[in-house]
């Protein structure tokens, strides 16, 4: 994966051979930490979503300045970050063999990235897309019926429903212009997403 600073990003994983990768809330909550640790040193946090089986994060590398870089010609793809996701999602996986008693891989070998910059999609904004993607999962794949139900996922934060501090919500909200009224941002993120648009964020 290479990232760019500036730009924004899905990042994706998924259990290897869609096994589990979270079996109780114990291990959601571990994995939030570490994400806290692994990633907000490189990247802003848009959103987040853990399903029991695979993750998904939007997230928008830090500029060059907050990367300590010296120029924008000495910024290059943000290594830091590929390594950083690497090291989290192995030390994951050695908690959970050691909790579990089990061996072997626990992710897909590859964790998967897909450049959504509003910059570059001006006319569909899938970053936007992206961002109701995400927060919809636990209802489309049938986990809930009600988004504000799901403990893990970004949605409660932006409805106000919660305080948590993964996400960079100002960030959010100015690049994405999303709802700052709580209601009017429920009604925004449940809005239906046309199929076709799922091609662009993957």
């Amino acid at each position: 994966m290479e990232f760019y600073p500036g730009e924004v990003y899905h990042i994706y994983n998924r259990g290897n051979i869609h096994q589990k990768i979270f079996y109780e809330r114990k291990n959601y909550l571990f994995f939030l930490r570490k994400m806290e640790g692994h990633l907000k040193p490189y990247c802003h946090i848009l959103a987040w979503c853990l399903m029991p089986n695979h993750f998904h994060w939007l997230v928008r590398i830090k500029e060059a300045e907050e990367l300590g870089l010296l120029t924008a010609s000495d910024e290059g793809p943000v290594l830091e970050l590929n390594k950083s996701i690497g090291v989290m999602l192995r030390s994951y996986t050695r908690a959970m063999n050691v909790t579990y008693k089990s061996k072997g891989s626990l992710f897909q070998q590859k964790t998967n990235s897909k450049n959504v910059n509003p910059s570059i999609t001006q006319r569909d904004n899938y970053a936007i897309v992206c961002f109701l993607y995400i927060l919809q999962n636990p209802v489309k794949a049938g986990l809930t019926k009600d988004y504000g139900d799901w403990e893990f996922s970004s949605f409660r934060d932006y409805a106000g429903l919660r305080n948590g501090r993964l996400c960079n919500k100002i960030l959010a909200t100015e690049l994405l212009d999303l709802q700052t009224d709580k209601e009017k941002f429920i009604k925004f993120a449940q809005q239906a997403l046309p199929d076709h648009y799922q091609e662009y964020i993957f």
